[in-house]
């Protein structure tokens, strides 16, 4: 029903060419409505054999999906909604698949939860996160992303084990990232980040292009407050350095010919205990307010990871191919846009509107059960 009326609310083309095609339009309604694993034969069967599994197999084998095609899925609702104080937003998540077969996009990679190296797909996204919207809601959508290969084998000299690795690494993917998203005239102001993304390459790419960064900075990176402890290398690193709790204080970093702004921030965790935090801008007039106010926003990555997973089963597929395995992804990640725009007709988040899909599942199966019910009744009684 909430598809129906999503079809009559939103205006053909806001999505994109109707979302891919219809096969693709099909599977990504699939991936909100599945409670198991988004198969081929399920989503034949609840179409009652009016696509086959062979027709949805060669869908996702049709081809590799990637970026440039998330780009034009996604640009109509971006441009409807985009501002100039926008945020793009970088981090990657992993896709665990701990039974799948190895290839070079299902692999070890190192899970920064746990500490370890863990068997999946690790997926880094370009999210965009635009405030001010004529719904009320922001709009939090991916529009761009790369699902990390490791094509390349080597044998680990200490251990003798045959490893993988990338031939491109994901800071420079996300310098690619900023580039086209530059090139395509997207409209925002921030790039926020964790520690991993804070390189001086992605540092001086994102000055150069007359844009400002956020940046979560490891508290070893070296660094002074002025220029003349900057030409004398006197540098300390960041923990060393004598700065008040909450206050910005204008820093160089070693690498980095840029002025920049610096504060450390403290905060309390859930079980009571605190933390520090330390964050980095090249914009030199941010307060204490603006800095906690602008990198909050970067949460809203963590939450689209979430429901990637939970609401459209990015990690329910078996499917066995590098191909049908990147398309799936794909086919998330439209899902995913569908339920944001959901989100901005009908004011209801991700979560919710899951939980309300399984309550007219259950409501149906429910119904489904009193009519076996009754019918035994009646054939017990003849």
């Amino acid at each position: 029903m909430l598809i129906k009326l999503h079809r009559l609310s939103i205006r053909k083309g806001e999505l994109g060419s109707e979302l891919m095609n219809e096969r693709m339009d099909l599977y990504t309604d699939y991936l909100h409505t599945t409670f198991g694993k988004a198969t081929a034969t399920g989503l034949s069967d609840l179409l009652n054999g009016a696509l086959s599994h062979d027709q949805i197999t060669r869908m996702l084998a049709d081809g590799l999906k990637g970026s440039k095609d998330l780009w034009l899925e996604v640009k109509p609702l971006v441009r409807k909604y985009e501002n100039d104080e926008a945020c793009l937003i970088f981090d990657d998540t992993l896709i665990e698949k701990e039974y799948t077969d190895e290839n070079e996009l299902i692999c070890s990679h190192w899970n920064h939860a746990k500490c370890e190296y863990i068997r999946g797909i690790n997926l880094l996204t370009a999210f965009y996160h635009s405030e001010g919207v004529k719904s009320g809601e922001p709009l939090r959508v991916p529009i761009a992303y790369e699902c990390i290969t490791k094509p390349v084998l080597y044998t680990e000299l200490a251990t003798k084990k045959v490893k993988r690795k990338s031939t491109v690494s994901k800071n420079e993917l996300m310098r690619m990232m900023i580039e086209h998203s530059i090139n395509q005239r997207l409209k925002f102001k921030y790039v926020l980040s964790d520690t991993w993304f804070a390189s001086v390459e992605n540092i001086e790419l994102i000055h150069k292009s007359n844009k400002f960064f956020i940046f979560d900075i490891k508290q070893n990176r070296l660094s002074v407050f002025n220029y003349s402890d900057k030409r004398k290398g006197n540098w300390k690193k960041i923990s060393d350095l004598d700065i008040p709790e909450q206050t910005p204080v204008k820093v160089f970093l070693k690498g980095c010919d840029i002025e920049m702004l610096l504060i450390k921030q403290v905060f309390t965790n859930k079980d009571g205990s605190t933390g520090t935090r330390c964050l980095i801008s090249n914009d030199l007039k941010l307060t204490k307010d603006d800095f906690e106010t602008i990198y909050k926003k970067r949460w809203s990555v963590e939450e689209y990871h979430k429901s990637l997973k939970q609401n459209n089963a990015a990690v329910k597929s078996p499917t066995r191919t590098v191909v049908t395995q990147s398309n799936h992804i794909f086919a998330s990640l439209l899902s995913y846009i569908k339920m944001e725009s959901y989100k901005l007709v009908f004011k209801i988040n991700h979560f919710a509107l899951k939980g309300k899909i399984y309550a007219e599942a259950l409501k149906a199966a429910f119904e489904e059960i009193r009519k076996l019910k009754k019918q035994m009744t009646e054939l017990g009684s003849a």
